[in-house]
């Protein structure tokens, strides 16, 4: 908040008070309008001193016209109007700060949980430890109750935890050994022991504050929209006002139309609006790094999207076992996965999980880089890879990811994998369409036949196969004028450069891709591609919302302004009215935070 504000607005309301005693009490005019003139004036001059800082910066700010309108209004002895319009214009700054505050709790709400200490176990007892003392490794035990400090795999335990300032889910998750929970999550009934796998400072959860420091350092463009309206408004208001006081003779028009010109709304509209759609899109999930990026996104026309973890689930799973005669599938899933249970590749690991505990023990492993893998299960030497490592017979190559198994050199078969879409990755594309997003693409390193079916089953309109990053960078870059903004979506460190050259950057951010992360306009905390469409329809609501707010000012204003050139609205009358288009605006302009 700025001091300097309630500073004003303090001082403003207790010359009022003086200045109501002195007239009223003591019957001295005289002593109240010098006392409301002088302070007034000093105002003025501060207000002066802001505008010329603020034209120095290269924007026309909308304070001239508050400033006039002091000026004049005191020119003519009408030191009350006067003061309500300083009233307005410092209570204003202020409600603009407390909205503008109110408005980023949820945010702020992340950096107040920021866990600080760890509980470690060393040798069988707790120490309790500075966080950042936490190592890679370390065994940690949480309390129920209990915000997880770093990221971890569960080791010892069972428990529910609540990820909702993570992810937006209000739902509690099930974890047990093995299961992997994020810093900032808060655990459940009973105690759990973690292992660390990642250091503070790389954890989810302050990956995230980061995120929303930098969302809070960086000034959105569109915050500025009221100066876009600044110097017509301004002219428009001179011109109203002085042809007042030309058709009229009198200079006391020219105050009192300029009295109901005060560009608060014009102000308080558009910041208020976009901090507040900011916070809604937090609560959901969401963060959002700058207003510009809310704008952006509400104009959007076209998306992009990275395969392999956004569109699939990044996770390639068994879909066909295909034995030779005499084989059978369970038989040819139990020597491939048994021989490729000593090997960190993701087909090794998706084979031991589909056959589960039934592996046969195997010995004289040895892993051939790029190849495959050979072990001796009993008497028979099984090889598992590609086709040229497994036999030197010349089998029939079978379409997309798949290995080959031979056993004493003679093929037995193969085995498919398929990365499998994502369950909401079809309603996604459908809702984004319905949004009127009639561009939507995916850009993938995957052969062209795995990617074209993925898109095709999800639908996706267009397909950019084979593609390394800089190829994802100039399929950005090619898109058309009438096609953008263009936002990508992607969950690597590959997809970094092209969320940067995408107008806008969409991380899937669940699982702390931080390069994606940081590259990136927005984040998505929760593993669900539903969250994408909400974003855009938060951003286009707050959009309208704002636009709303900053018309519906200009618009009660001009009216104001036109009766007031008649004379019928003194001005003592018209600064009062223009507090209750101060209050509308703010309220108008709140609305972003819900729905």
């Amino acid at each position: 908040m700025k001091l300097s504000n309630y500073k004003r607005l303090w001082a403003v309301l207790i010359v009022g008070v003086l200045a109501l005693l002195l007239e009223f009490a003591f019957k001295q005019p005289f002593w109240s309008q010098l006392l409301v003139t002088v302070i007034g004036s000093l105002i003025a001059i501060l207000m002066t001193i802001d505008m010329i800082k603020t034209l120095r910066s290269g924007k026309f700010g909308v304070d001239l016209l508050a400033i006039t309108a002091v000026i004049a209004t005191l020119s003519i002895g009408e030191y009350w109007a006067a003061l309500i319009v300083l009233l307005m214009l410092t209570g204003g700054d202020a409600l603009e700060d407390y909205a503008a505050n109110k408005a980023n709790s949820d945010l702020q709400s992340l950096l107040e949980k920021s866990p600080t200490v760890a509980n470690q176990i060393i040798n069988g007892k707790i120490k309790q430890i500075n966080i950042e003392k936490v190592a890679v490794g370390d065994t940690l035990i949480i309390r129920p109750g209990e915000v997880f400090p770093v990221d971890g795999t569960i080791v010892d335990g069972i428990t529910s935890v609540n990820e909702s300032s993570l992810t937006g889910e209000a739902k509690p998750v099930d974890k047990t050994v093995g299961d992997e929970v994020m810093s900032g999550s808060v655990n459940g009934d009973t105690s759990v022991t973690i292992t660390a796998t990642q250091l503070a400072k790389d954890s989810q959860y302050q990956n995230i504050i980061r995120l929303v420091k930098q969302a809070e350092s960086q000034p959105a463009r569109f915050v500025r929209m009221a100066d876009r309206y600044a110097i017509p408004f301004t002219i428009v208001s001179y011109i109203i006002a002085g042809t007042a006081w030309y058709l009229s003779g009198d200079p006391v028009r020219f105050a009192e139309v300029l009295v109901v010109a005060s560009p608060c709304p014009l102000i308080l509209a558009a910041p208020i609006a976009l901090v507040a759609g900011m916070s809604r899109s937090s609560r959901s999930g969401i963060i959002v790094k700058t207003g510009t990026t809310i704008e952006k996104l509400a104009q959007v026309k076209s998306f992009a999207f990275d395969k392999t973890g956004t569109i699939t689930m990044g996770n390639l799973e068994v879909v066909k076992i295909s034995p030779e005669s005499g084989i059978s599938k369970e038989q040819l899933l139990i020597w491939a996965a048994s021989t490729e249970s000593q090997s960190s590749h993701i087909l090794a690991r998706s084979l031991v999980k589909v056959a589960g505990k039934d592996l046969l023990k195997v010995t004289n492993v040895t892993e051939k880089t790029g190849a495959g893998v050979e072990a001796t299960i009993g008497a028979d030497k099984i090889r598992v890879g590609k086709a040229d490592f497994v036999t030197s017979s010349k089998i029939a190559k079978v379409s997309g990811t798949t290995i080959y198994v031979s056993k004493n050199a003679n093929y037995v078969g193969s085995i498919t994998f398929e990365d499998q879409p994502r369950p909401e990755a079809k309603v996604t594309m459908e809702d984004l369409h319905q949004l009127g997003v009639r561009d939507i693409m995916m850009i993938s390193g995957d052969q062209k036949e795995i990617a074209t079916q993925i898109a095709n089953d999800v639908g996706i309109d267009k397909v950019f196969a084979e593609s390394l990053p800089e190829d994802k960078i100039n399929v950005l870059k090619k898109i058309p004028n009438e096609k953008r903004p263009v936002a990508m979506v992607g969950d690597g460190v590959n997809d970094a450069p092209s969320l940067v050259t995408a107008d806008v950057g969409i991380a899937m951010g669940a699982h702390g891709a931080t390069a994606a992360s940081e590259s990136a306009d927005a984040v998505i905390l929760k593993d669900d591609l539903t969250r994408i469409p909400v974003a855009v329809r938060i951003s286009r609501r707050t959009m309208r919302i704002a636009r709303e707010s900053v018309l519906i000012g200009i618009f009660v204003c001009i009216v104001l302004m036109l009766i007031a050139s008649f004379g019928v609205i003194p001005a003592i009358i018209g600064a009062l009215l223009q507090e209750v288009v101060d209050t509308i605006t703010i309220l108008t302009a709140l609305r972003a935070r819900h729905g």
